[in-house]
């Protein structure tokens, strides 16, 4: 039975969208590379070919100015034999058969050639010139399998008219073995070359596609991220609502009690809706932070007032202090941190007392006299999910955020009376 693929979910596509963008930049780069390897391989072979042409082209040229003829215009090779090593660059004379233009024969060949090819290959050469009324040139072999260069060129009888056709034809022969190894070496340097530049463009463009994905890939885990703690953070007091609602159903318990516990979870949902928003704005960078001229010592005494601190000790020592932040954001970090020390900062049984201090250098310190932190979470206390007694840890993290979107810090440490001690520094105003 066929298993069920896994959908694919927003990072997969990502990933594969980076795959295929890698795979496109190495087949360009591929493309383009063995393009410019075959128009250099295929230079150099004409180009050491049209060097050995043109020096053999000067040859027969020379060559050819020592032929003559005599007074009944036949064919005169003593000069040429007598002036000219004709073994080397062998040098072979062929004249065209006045009975048969087709045919060619041979008037002069070294005994003792430097290279020596067969008088097929001669005679080719020298019909084609003939034919073609023109030089030619072509790539063959010597009888021993040696590679060389044939050069033919036709000359003509002495006062030739234009149209009259080609009396014979200097045929000479160079060697080629020096030339094609060096292309060939040029062709085994190009080709380990292009696979070099291929793996390494592979490289750099998973590299690229990769920082080019990276933003999307940033961007999910985000929202990865911001859903579950929507999720952890809200399944509680879901729970805690249904409990309430069935209980009530059940005519359990008085009503009133139920509507004031359901506005008090309501308002607690809302707290947390509200946070992790917060958070998730930070985190995006979607939340502009407007820096002005800040009292932190009148906020810090705003926030105190604000919290519900009945039945419970919390003081503050101020001095007049200016920084240069966002009010709202600032507002609430230092709600955070007075929740969580009024929420945890105290012995079971015991009311929390908190002391928030602001200093002229923009630092508000708040400490308690609880238990203080534990140590399995001292190192990642302003992560999400640890708080280390119970909750989330979603206010401490928001506060952490805050400090550090204005430049700022927020450590933790103990304090004198034993308890936890937050220090969150802002700068202040020059």
């Amino acid at each position: 039975m066929r298993r069920a693929s896994r959908p694919l979910t927003p990072k997969d596509r990502v990933l594969r969208l980076r795959r295929r963008i890698s795979l496109l930049f190495a087949l360009t780069s591929a493309v383009g590379l063995i393009a410019m390897a075959v128009l250099a391989v295929h230079s150099d072979s004409g180009r050491w070919r049209e060097q050995l042409d043109h020096t053999m082209d000067a040859d027969t040229s020379w060559a050819l100015g020592l032929l003559d003829t005599d007074e009944d215009g036949r064919l005169v090779l003593d000069v040429l034999a007598d002036s000219v090593d004709t073994a080397c660059p062998p040098l072979t004379v062929l004249l065209v058969d006045p009975d048969d233009p087709a045919a060619l024969t041979v008037e002069h060949a070294p005994a003792k050639p430097c290279l020596t090819v067969s008088r097929q290959v001669v005679l080719g050469a020298g019909r084609a010139a003939v034919r073609a009324d023109g030089v030619r040139a072509f790539d063959g072999r010597t009888t021993g399998g040696e590679p060389v260069r044939v050069l033919a060129q036709p000359f003509y009888a002495p006062e030739a008219a234009d149209d009259e056709a080609p009396q014979g034809a200097l045929v000479t022969v160079a060697d080629a073995r020096g030339p094609r190894d060096d292309h060939r070496r040029l062709v085994w340097v190009v080709t380990g070359g292009c696979a070099v530049l291929v793996l390494l463009s592979a490289a750099v463009g998973h590299v690229l596609s990769g920082r080019s994905v990276r933003p999307a890939l940033t961007a999910l885990d985000r929202q990865e991220a911001f859903l579950a703690d929507a999720a952890h953070d809200l399944r509680t007091p879901a729970a805690s609502l249904r409990t309430l609602a069935e209980t009530a159903l059940r005519g359990e318990t008085d009503s009133a009690d139920v509507h004031r516990r359901t506005l008090r979870l309501a308002e607690g949902m809302g707290r947390l809706v509200d946070g992790l928003l917060t958070r998730a704005r930070l985190m995006s960078g979607t939340a502009a932070v407007a820096r002005q001229p800040l009292r932190l010592d009148q906020l810090v005494e705003a926030v105190v007032q604000e919290s519900d601190a009945e039945g419970r000790r919390v003081r503050v020592e101020a001095e007049e202090t200016v920084v240069v932040a966002d009010p709202d954001l600032v507002r609430r970090a230092v709600g955070n941190l007075l929740d969580n020390a009024l929420a945890h900062g105290h012995a079971p049984g015991v009311p929390a007392d908190v002391l928030l201090t602001v200093g002229r250098d923009g630092t508000l310190t708040v400490e308690d006299a609880g238990p203080g932190l534990p140590p399995e979470v001292a190192g990642a206390l302003f992560e999400r999910f640890r708080s280390g007694a119970g909750s989330t840890g979603l206010g401490l993290s928001i506060a952490s955020w805050v400090a550090h979107a204005h430049g700022g810090s927020l450590t933790a440490g103990r304090s004198a009376a034993g308890g936890a001690r937050f220090v969150l520094r802002l700068p202040a105003s020059g």
